[in-house]
């Protein structure tokens, strides 16, 4: 019989959530590596190629792949003769074990856990406590699967409740585009069918986590009917040319993972959740030996790219930008920063339309100034700032405008799309919305020379900062004229699949999200 020592299963899961900061999954790698090699959108390429250099540096800096990192996910199974040589219970240790992997001093991970979601939101500082789901199963091992989701990857997970006689592919065909690129695509669809909602929920998140394998089905009939809609969905959602990052291209999914449970005769539950490209899981086994050891990947399975942008890239200087320059950037436009920028997320924007409400002076001047939405991992060592990638824009979007209006702001940095009402105004005032790689943070760091706190410290990864950057890679997202590359992008891409059918998708399916 296994005895399960408290020390051990710490040890093994702060180890593993650092394995998982610092290293992609091998088979998630050379999945990237096929994309980038075949594909033939320019903005697309660019976008894969930076995120393959910055998880090679990554791997070999032992630095964070993306500056979220994520809410912990762990999956236990619990062997029903193993024995427990512990004082805390399982969640106790788990979450003991999330503090020690999250607060380690050479390589300390972003808190992004927030306790009194509705209230508060009070950062807790160590990112616990985990998501825990617990299975009992046959056997004395433990079984343990960890996992870390980014906040932008959680934030489009759909749900809805179909009728029976409803077409599953079609209805994640309908809300695939409007989860947008804030998920940070390409990834892994994971999808769950069937059971009850919140079964098909969890089966959505097990699914994404199982090892790519698309090519390999592609080769081979399907063996059931999960197969069978993971090779249709994989098919119809690339042929969107939603592509990297949003930005129109060949491959939007690498994979798309299905499990399915028998559910009620009236229902037919669905959850599609997607994984990011900083896709972060691990799997590994206690069986009372000691703690789990983990080898590092062979680092031959990263491609050794160069990164290069290409001779029409921009140079521009912060301090000396006009709007008058800035009126002849077109979106689609690859800039190399220079200079100082504010650094600002959600919470921060929210206290300076307070202040600016209540008729109060702002603690840091906005005119002719860029706002970057990020919220940085801590340095180390040398580091000017840890891992500093963007954050998802559309959450700023309603602030955008008073803002713009009221403060002289030239223009916002961040990922994703931005809505209606952002787009609109950026172009009434001649604004800019310029994109950094979602999953490229290391790399982008690299380009921040010096930071200083500047306002709001309670607010820790989310205070305002002032960032000195040197030649900080962008690409205009939205120009001043209000033209979008993330609208622009996809519909030069999408095509129509072989047999003639429309991979657009339809949008009269009864949806409940």
């Amino acid at each position: 019989m296994a005895v399960i020592k408290q020390d051990d299963l710490i040890a093994s899961v702060a180890d593993a959530l650092q394995y998982i900061s610092y290293y992609h999954p091998p088979d998630f790698i050379r999945a990237m590596a096929a994309a980038y090699e075949k594909e033939q959108s320019p903005a697309a390429r660019a976008a894969l190629q930076q995120i393959l250099v910055n998880s090679r540096l990554c791997a070999l800096g032992k630095r964070p792949i993306c500056q979220d990192t994520g809410i912990v996910n762990v999956f236990l199974e619990v062997g029903m003769e193993l024995s427990w040589d512990a004082e805390l219970s399982v969640d106790e240790m788990i979450n003991a074990g999330v503090r020690q992997g999250y607060l380690d001093a050479d390589n300390p991970l972003r808190g992004s856990v927030l306790a009194d979601p509705d209230g508060a939101r009070s950062n807790t500082k160590d990112n616990t406590p985990a998501v825990i789901h617990t299975r009992m199963v046959r056997g004395d091992k433990l079984g343990v699967e960890v996992a870390a989701k980014g906040g932008g990857s959680e934030a489009k997970a759909r749900f809805a409740m179909l009728n029976p006689s409803d077409s599953v592919a079609d209805w994640i065909l309908s809300v695939v585009p409007g989860m947008g690129a804030g998920w940070c695509p390409p990834g892994i669809l994971g999808v769950g069918v069937g059971g009850t909602p919140e079964k098909a929920m969890l089966l959505a998140k097990e699914a994404m986590m199982a090892p790519i394998d698309m090519h390999e089905l592609q080769g081979r009939r399907p063996a059931n009917r999960d197969e069978a809609l993971r090779l249709e969905l994989f098919e119809r959602v690339n042929a969107l040319g939603i592509g990297a990052q949003g930005l129109g291209g060949l491959t939007t999914v690498l994979d798309v993972k299905v499990r399915s449970y028998p559910t009620h005769a009236a229902n037919k539950p669905v959850a599609v959740i997607p994984n990011c490209v900083a896709t972060r899981h691990l799997r590994f086994a206690l069986d009372g030996s000691g703690p789990a050891r983990f080898e590092p990947p062979d680092l031959r399975d990263w491609p050794d790219i160069a990164f290069e942008l290409g001779d029409d890239v921009r140079r521009v200087d912060l301090q000396a930008l006009t709007r008058a320059e800035m009126a002849r950037w077109r979106a689609g436009d690859t800039l190399l920063l220079s200079g100082r920028m504010l650094t600002g997320r959600d919470a921060a924007h929210k206290k300076l339309l307070d202040l600016l409400e209540a008729g109060e002076p702002l603690p840091v001047d906005l005119k002719d100034r860029f706002i970057y939405y990020v919220g940085p991992v801590d340095a180390v060592r040398d580091e000017a700032v840890g891992p500093a990638g963007p954050t998802t824009a559309t959450r700023m979007d309603r602030f955008t405008r008073p803002l713009l209006e009221r403060t002289g702001l030239l223009g916002t940095i961040g990922k994703a799309e931005r809505g209606p009402e952002a787009v609109a105004a950026i172009r009434d005032h001649g604004a800019t919305y310029l994109i950094a790689v979602g999953g490229a943070a290391y790399l982008v760091s690299k380009a921040i020379t010096k930071s200083t706190l500047l306002a709001f410290p309670e607010l820790g990864m989310e205070a305002i900062y002032e960032f000195e950057v040197r030649d900080m890679p962008v690409t205009v997202a939205v120009d001043a004229t209000g033209q979008s590359v993330h609208n622009e992008g996809p519909k030069r891409w999408a095509r129509s699949l072989p047999d003639g059918r429309n991979a657009i998708p339809i949008s009269n399916v009864p949806v409940t999200s």
